[in-house]
């Protein structure tokens, strides 16, 4: 769809979203702001996708408003129904897993071993947990009531959010697809699910495994770039989950607060990754270097830098390259991927400062292959540091004391992650305090993001909101607070007339 708009702008965006509030200001953006075009004078081009625009957005309304009349059909709202559905999600991937390792492999040149490991098997993981858990999770948890209230009970209703938009980044296609996904099911809510057309076979075959097999006024995958994007930010959806960059995630942000929409945003920044001259160098390096070029540093997740102690760096330098080389990290040994597109090479390309390449550095833009690169002598003003790097590439600062690589840290947007290797406990306790980050680790690197007992999420500009396990379950459910009171007794004492007396009491009771 659009084809006629892709054809007259060859160099469009596609990575960014714009919000356009009509099919004519999407032509107007996508041409330039200066072409003015009327009924008559209108190339029949433009026409033709302004009609394709309004067919499409159509559609959208169409299937918003079927998803909305079943869900308050109260069908989705059944535990055995959502408990059914998930089992059968679980089944469709397990009998199509061959599918996925070709489309993945086409999208990303990434291996079946690493497919298995960072997409399917978390995807299993997550899935069995909530089928397993999920009549627990949706019974009314009793709290406690205030003397104020006697007699009556206190509880906590969890309720599905209603109609909900999932957009997840090309990175882990299936990870980020999916798992949100798991969360919008359990809770019982319908879902569109919209993946990121920079990975396109990973995206046909999940539109073609869900539309074929789930309604899609329960469940429905919809392809595309910005108009099919935009179209849907449009829509007043109950819920929004978007995975993506800071840059995007404000203009989902934007879209969804005209409905007043319940937004997460898993989003990215900065990961810090701090070694102190305690650590236990060899293993932490092993650790930190496996987490660095794993899916080539395309995760938002990864160390983006690493501070070092001065007093330790040439053995941390020795010690990381002699750890890349045992990797022996290559597309052919399936323990490394391609950057995902052209654009994206040139980006990381460009932040390579081939006078500070300590190691690396080389590339090929055919095959859209950068080797692991590190770079030393780093400043936080040059361009590296400018940006969140999403590549293989690591740049090295080195420090004295800890109070210095905390001020570093800090002179940067709130991370997503953040990392501490170290076997100094005081300075563990002040990392833990005096650093805020989405989420982390001590002594090691991304491997929070397998445990589904803890809340994945950002902080500030690199997200809001948090999912995994019982958290995903949770971000896509309303906690509805209910007061049950009996009737058989009641004091007096908020009713007309006040009375010193009665204000003594109230004061008692609060």
């Amino acid at each position: 769809m659009y084809v006629h708009i892709l054809m007259l702008k060859s160099n469009l965006k596609t990575t960014s979203l714009e919000i356009l509030k009509t099919p004519q200001g999407l032509i107007k953006k996508t041409l330039g702001s200066s072409l003015e075009f009327n009924s008559e004078t209108m190339p029949n081009t433009i026409k033709s996708s302004l009609k394709e625009i309004a067919l499409f957005e159509n559609e959208v309304q169409h299937l918003m408003e079927s998803q909305r009349k079943l869900f308050y059909s109260n069908t989705t709202r059944s535990v055995l129904f959502r408990i059914s559905q998930l089992k059968k999600l679980k089944q469709l991937i397990k009998d199509n897993e061959a599918q996925l390792h070709k489309a993945i492999y086409a999208d990303l040149k990434k291996s079946e071993f690493d497919n298995l490991t960072t997409e399917i098997l978390p995807f299993y993981n997550e899935i069995d947990f909530a089928i397993k858990n999920l009549k627990k999770w949706v019974k009314p948890k009793r709290v406690k009531t205030n003397l104020l209230n006697f007699p009556s009970k206190s509880y906590i209703v969890s309720e599905p959010l209603g109609t909900s938009l999932i957009i997840s980044a090309w990175n882990f296609p299936y990870n980020l697809a999916f798992i949100p996904l798991i969360g919008s099911i359990a809770a019982g809510n319908t879902s569109i699910l919209k993946p990121s057309e920079m990975a396109p076979e990973t995206s046909a075959i999940i539109a073609e495994l869900i539309n074929k097999n789930f309604p899609s006024n329960y469940l429905k995958v919809i392809q595309g770039g910005i108009p099919e994007t935009t179209a849907l930010l449009k829509q007043r959806f109950n819920k929004i989950f978007f995975t993506g960059s800071p840059q995007v995630g404000k203009i989902v942000n934007q879209a969804a607060a005209t409905h007043l929409t319940n937004v997460t945003l898993e989003l990215g920044g900065k990961n810090p990754a701090i070694f102190t001259k305690d650590c236990s160098l060899n293993m932490c390096v092993k650790r930190m270097v496996s987490a660095k070029f794993l899916n080539a540093g395309q995760i938002c997740i990864t160390p983006d830098y690493v501070l070092v102690q001065k007093s330790i760096k040439e053995k941390f330098l020795t010690q990381v390259v002699a750890e890349i080389k045992k990797q022996n990290y290559a597309i052919e040994n399936g323990n490394f991927v391609q950057i995902i597109n052209d654009k994206n090479f040139d980006r990381v390309i460009s932040l390579i400062d081939q006078k500070k390449v300590y190691y690396g550095g080389n590339s090929s833009k055919k095959t859209r292959f950068i080797e692991p690169t590190i770079l030393t002598n780093v400043s936080t003003n040059d361009t590296v540091m400018q940006e969140e790097i999403f590549g293989p590439i690591l740049p090295v600062i080195e420090y004295d004391t800890i109070d210095e690589a905390f001020a570093m840290i800090q002179k940067f947007k709130k991370p997503l992650s953040a990392y501490l290797f170290s076997n100094n406990n005081t300075i563990k306790k002040r990392f833990l305090n005096e650093v805020s980050f989405g989420n982390g680790a001590i002594n090691d690197c991304i491997m929070q993001f397998t445990n589904h007992n803890l809340p994945f999420g950002g902080v500030g500009n690199s997200g809001t909101g948090s999912y995994h396990g019982k958290f995903s379950f949770d971000c896509f459910s309303h906690s509805k607070s209910i007061l049950s009171k009996s009737t058989w007794i009641e004091a007096n004492l908020k009713y007309y007339e006040h009375t010193d007396a009665k204000m003594k009491i109230i004061k008692k009771l609060f």
